[in-house]
């Protein structure tokens, strides 16, 4: 087996024909790749500690695959531990497919995008719902008091294997708290510029008289 364990659980016979038919197949035998990553490093924790929102694959009875997106205050994702992730479910259009998915199947599969550094974060886990009342110590450590949403649930993940995504054709964007801070120093700038004038302007009006 490949030291890869992301590929270990992603790969399939299809996949490998797939990297083999466009000729890459090299490069995940075992021995080319001796990564594992089956616990989260400072890097990752990091990582999800700034992000504000993901995306959350789960998997249907009928085999249709769901994709949802999920958005917080930055670092609404907990690293609970090196293999744990928890978050607070807020609630939506009440259509309750994820849950309904995570109940006759427990994989889930989470993208998290930076996208002005162009860094994606690829996650495999086993997702587990638990009631608000069902473990205190952990939904205080999922709460936000501040924030508008209506926590509904929780969910607990535990990591099965992450990975990261290549930065090619991730088109950077940019929050509006982003921008702003971008945009402060011009800010800054602009204020002291536009006092500095007033304070011309008062001083040729004085020598005018």
């Amino acid at each position: 087996m490949s030291r890869y364990s992301f590929l270990d659980l992603a790969g399939s016979a299809s996949v490998s024909a797939a990297q083999a038919e466009m000729g890459v197949d090299h490069l995940w035998t075992p021995g080319q790749v001796d990564r594992r990553m089956e616990a989260f490093t400072a890097d990752e924790k990091a990582f999800i500690a700034e992000r504000d929102s993901f995306y959350m694959a789960s998997v249907s009875e009928t085999g249709w695959p769901y994709v949802q997106y999920r958005g917080g205050p930055p670092g609404f994702l907990k690293v609970i531990d090196e293999t744990t992730l928890a978050f607070a479910d807020f609630r939506g259009n009440r259509q309750y497919i994820s849950v309904g998915n995570l109940d006759a199947n427990n994989r889930v599969a989470l993208i998290l995008v930076d996208y002005p550094r162009r860094a994606r974060l690829k996650i495999l886990a086993h997702a587990e719902r638990l009631a608000l009342d069902a473990d205190p110590a952990l939904l205080a450590q999922v709460s936000d008091p501040s924030y508008r949403g209506r926590p509904e649930r929780i969910f607990r993940l535990r990591l099965a294997a992450f990975d990261w995504n290549c930065p090619q054709h991730i088109v950077p964007r940019f929050t509006e708290a982003e921008i702003s801070r971008a945009v402060q120093p011009l800010r800054e700038r602009l204020d002291a510029l536009e006092a500095e004038n007033q304070a011309l302007r008062e001083r040729l009006e004085q020598d005018g008289r």
